[in-house]
């Protein structure tokens, strides 16, 4: 069954522009699926894929007579997998300087982190990330007419205007709300039937992504320390990062863990973000906080898919799902601590000179405002809280039904 995906529109808008585009994400987010459902729709159009090893081994060995085979012709010419091309950037450069033909390719994260490809086509290029479903794809799939709800309620954080919901509308986006941080927004796992189905199809991602990222493009033996590091990290999730405490867990030394870090940016699995900072001498400078692209994933690692009224660590898991959602919606985050361990989940620049302050809390009763110290240095900045449980179902204008966002 097709999900609709948004970034199908921002292809369709590119499709007749002469760059090169190029869909880069972690694995079983869709892309594959994605690129086929435009091709099919096309004329004078052809798809192929670099895991054929004769196309890729014509494409590698002998870039003209892949062109006079696939190219010439053609008026769009679709590659998946471009990653195992180990000179692909260099050639797609060829064939883009000598040929009309507009190329769309797709391919994990090793895209851009071998640079095989965009150092050789600056200028020539459009990438566009594709990450595993936002909430607003997967409320598609699960229920159309609350979709059609909340994507007239929804709230931009540029234009906080407050909606109203009933109480019932409410109960129903906080349980698919739920859902969503507990399994996460991977197509195939979200179109499971059972939650047995579910958990095998994570573990499967998780292990696909050890077989082929890791020991291919690494090609480390000593993958069980990667391992143990990512099970710390996936435990630590919204929390500062502590190098020694992780080199402990993980026999690694700091360096070669800052060297994973990195790596697993760039492979869709974790993110570090920055603190914000105006006062050096008051404020966090340095530290940086952990998050994972998919929170089902992330569940998956440390296998627990218990609901929110069963777990410890739920503040922590509905904070990156906030952040997930951040993301997919082009936003950088960064978080907010002083020295007196006073702390803001998310300070985001919108643009346009504005600034939001987000604390994300399960319970609105929870919430205080946000902290003197910061309200005292940066006055210009607007607070805001998003929760997912409100007893009172009251409506305030820095009180934001959290599924909205």
């Amino acid at each position: 069954m097709y999900i609709q995906r948004q970034i199908k529109d921002d292809i369709l808008k590119y499709l007749n522009s002469p760059e090169i585009i190029a869909i880069v994400g972690p694995r079983q987010s869709g892309k594959t699926t994605v690129i086929k459902r435009i091709y099919q729709n096309l004329s004078d159009a052809i798809f192929l894929t670099f895991e054929d090893q004769q196309t890729l081994s014509l494409f590698e060995k002998n870039i003209k007579e892949f062109i006079q085979t696939y190219v010439v012709g053609k008026k769009y010419v679709f590659i998946d997998e471009f990653q195992y091309a180990q000179h692909g950037g260099k050639l797609l450069k060829y064939i883009y300087d000598t040929n009309h033909t507009k190329i769309i390719i797709s391919g994990s994260s090793a895209i851009d982190l071998t640079i095989k490809a965009i150092k050789f086509l600056v200028g020539r290029v459009f990438v566009l990330n594709m990450f595993p479903l936002n909430f607003s794809e997967y409320l598609f799939y699960r229920d159309k007419n609350f979709y059609k709800i909340y994507n007239n309620k929804k709230i931009s954080l540029k234009n906080l205007n407050n909606s109203f919901l009933a109480p019932e509308q409410k109960d129903i986006l906080k349980k698919y709300y739920e859902e969503y941080a507990i399994w996460g927004g991977y197509p195939r796992v979200v179109l499971a039937q059972t939650k047995e189905e579910k958990i095998e199809i994570l573990k499967n991602i998780y292990n696909t992504y050890f077989l082929r990222e890791v020991k291919g493009i690494l090609g480390i033996i000593d993958d069980y320390k990667l391992n143990r590091l990512i099970k710390a990290l996936a435990l630590q999730i919204g929390n500062m990062i502590e190098y020694r405490e992780l080199a402990q867990i993980s026999e690694m030394s700091v360096p070669t863990i800052k060297k994973y870090l990195n790596f697993l940016s760039k492979t869709y699995i974790s993110e570090l973000i920055n603190p914000f900072y105006k006062n050096k001498r008051k404020e966090i400078v340095k530290n940086q906080k952990i998050y994972f692209y998919d929170t089902g994933l992330r569940n998956s690692i440390i296998n627990d898919f218990r609901f929110f009224d069963e777990r410890t660590d739920f503040g922590a898991l509905l904070e990156n799902t906030f952040w997930m959602q951040l993301i997919k919606n082009g936003h950088i985050a960064q978080y907010w601590r002083d020295k007196n361990k006073n702390e803001i989940d998310f300070i985001i620049d919108i643009g346009e000179g504005k600034i939001r302050a987000l604390e994300i809390k399960y319970r609105i009763d929870k919430y205080k405002g946000l902290p003197l110290s910061f309200t005292k240095e940066h006055k210009e900045i607007l607070g805001i809280c998003g929760y997912l449980k409100d007893e009172k179902s009251k409506e305030l204008k820095d009180r934001i039904f959290l599924p909205l966002f």
